[in-house]
């Protein structure tokens, strides 16, 4: 899903994030005092999950209008979340006396006690920044809270407030047995003004790929969600969280999304001990297998994660990984999927040998991979535009909807192309053929045709001329955005009239 149109739901002022997405939930920043950091508590106990965090049982029968009761348990639990923060260096105030100080802001979010002992669950974007986090009940207690761990990669964040006796908490589920179409209420403080709001609607997507293909899986949903609802808990029909709400469309009113709570509760004990997450990571980027690759490349595997690209100075380059191997196992466990690949990867240390089972070129081989911590993600910022290329193109539409030049030194000069790739330079794409269905686009570089080197215009139409009546055509290309990466296309040619 395009980056661009898609905002957070949280704190601080209205700002981009990741080509588009648009911090929610706040109030205009306004002047405060400067306020101590906090600390993280040192006094903690372990989290105690309610027992009914599995239930598989089934929902109320009724639809939207049982989560009447839903709302009447689960409010005391669902908290505001407040931050002030004395503001970046960069955006200045003058003082009355004269004195240039960083201009303060506040900002506010939702959030939710998981734990009597006064855990509280939030998104990380809702406290990033902050030096004061104060958290309010709907009893109107007010607490500060300490921040205790962030995991940013899945935009989550846990909080501890010291109550003298039990705090109420929300009952977690299992979001792994949500099903498209269950209805779900989302509970939250949109706007900061309108406390302890409740919305209801169903459950539109499961496994909703945001921001980062490998680790994403986000919970869409119809319930109205507006800025300030970040961080509140997104509540099935036994009264169960099953997401936090982070994230909505900044292009209609009915597409929000929240965080899987089965993802969260796997990282709990690494933020409770250690304040962040680490997850191991080799470097590779992966695609399921399709029919139609499968036989325009001649694998052999059904299923398994096939490796389109191999990052340069990571564990998976240092292990010999290449392009077109497909990963059939892991330590045993088989792999049918790229996300099963990433999942179990992700879930190991740092430091972990792993051990690959990887089919390349009709043999089975084993393949030893050192897993180091994963990067976050890093922000990808817009193309930069650049001139025309206004020189005629002589070559004729191909079947697969594309026109191609050669890529000269300056041509790669001009685009900011590595000088050690080697290729063709997509120059032209059919608006209805098949080369754009497949998300070609100018300016990539193409690299191979169904694991043919492609040096030269000439390379490229040989290669064309040798594929069958309706083949399709397996593109390895070069692209700048995200920085770097080599993608996939397939591309089916379109029937003859």
């Amino acid at each position: 899903m395009n980056r661009q149109g898609v905002a957070f739901i949280g704190l601080t002022a209205v700002v981009s994030f990741l080509l588009g997405l648009v911090v929610a939930g706040t109030r205009p920043p306004s002047p405060t005092d400067a306020l101590p950091v906090p600390r993280a508590a040192s006094d903690l106990s372990p989290i105690q999950i309610p027992s009914n965090t599995t239930t598989t049982g089934p929902a109320i029968v009724g639809g939207p209008s049982d989560f009447g009761a839903v709302a009447e348990k689960l409010n005391a639990a669902v908290v505001n979340v407040d931050t002030a923060s004395r503001g970046a260096v960069d955006a200045l105030r003058t003082s009355r006396r004269g004195r240039t100080d960083p201009a303060p802001r506040e900002g506010s979010g939702s959030g939710f006690i998981i734990d009597p002992s006064g855990y509280v669950l939030t998104n990380h974007h809702v406290i990033s920044g902050a030096d004061r986090v104060t958290v309010t009940l709907s009893d109107g207690r007010i607490f500060r809270a300490d921040v205790v761990g962030v995991d940013p990669a899945i935009d989550v964040a846990l909080l501890r407030v010291h109550s003298k006796g039990p705090l109420p908490a929300a009952p977690l589920g299992n979001s792994e047995t949500l099903r498209v179409g269950e209805w779900v209420c989302a509970i939250g403080n949109p706007l900061g003004v309108y406390t302890h709001s409740v919305t209801v609607g169903v459950v539109s997507f499961l496994g909703r790929k945001l921001f980062d293909s490998g680790l994403d899986a986000y919970i869409q949903t119809d319930a109205a969600i507006s800025f300030g609802n970040s961080g509140g808990p997104l509540i099935n029909a036994r009264g169960q969280v099953v997401g936090i709400t982070t994230a909505i469309s900044a292009q209609a009113s009915n597409i929000g999304f929240a965080v899987p709570i089965s993802q969260v509760v796997a990282v709990l004990p690494q933020l409770r001990e250690h304040g962040t997450v680490a997850r191991g990571y080799i470097g590779v980027g992966l695609r399921n297998i399709t029919p139609t690759l499968r036989r325009a490349l001649r694998l052999e595997p059904e299923e398994g994660a096939l490796v389109e690209d191999v990052t340069p100075d990571t564990p998976a380059e240092r292990a010999g990984l290449r392009p077109y191997d497909v990963v059939v196992g892991a330590d045993g466990q088989s792999v049918h999927s790229d996300e099963d690949l990433t999942r179990h990867v992700s879930s190991r240390q740092p430091g972990t040998l792993t051990s690959l089972e990887v089919w390349r070129d009709g043999e089975l081989k084993r393949v030893f991979v050192k897993l180091r911590d994963r990067p976050l993600p890093r922000t990808v910022s817009r193309r930069t535009p650049t001139d025309p290329d206004l020189r005629p193109i002589t070559q004729p539409q191909s079947p697969l909807g594309l026109r191609v030049r050669e890529l000269d030194e300056e041509t790669a000069n001009r685009l900011s192309i590595p000088d050690t790739i080697r290729g063709v330079l997509v120059a032209d794409v059919d608006p209805t053929g098949p080369a754009r269905l497949a998300l070609v686009r100018t300016n990539q570089v193409i690299l191979e045709v169904n694991r043919r080197r492609i040096n030269s215009v000439q390379d490229y139409l040989s290669a064309l001329g040798t594929l069958e009546t309706g083949q399709a055509a397996v593109l390895l290309l070069f692209d700048r955005t995200p920085p770097g990466q080599r993608v996939l296309a397939v591309v089916t040619p379109d029937p003859e009239p």
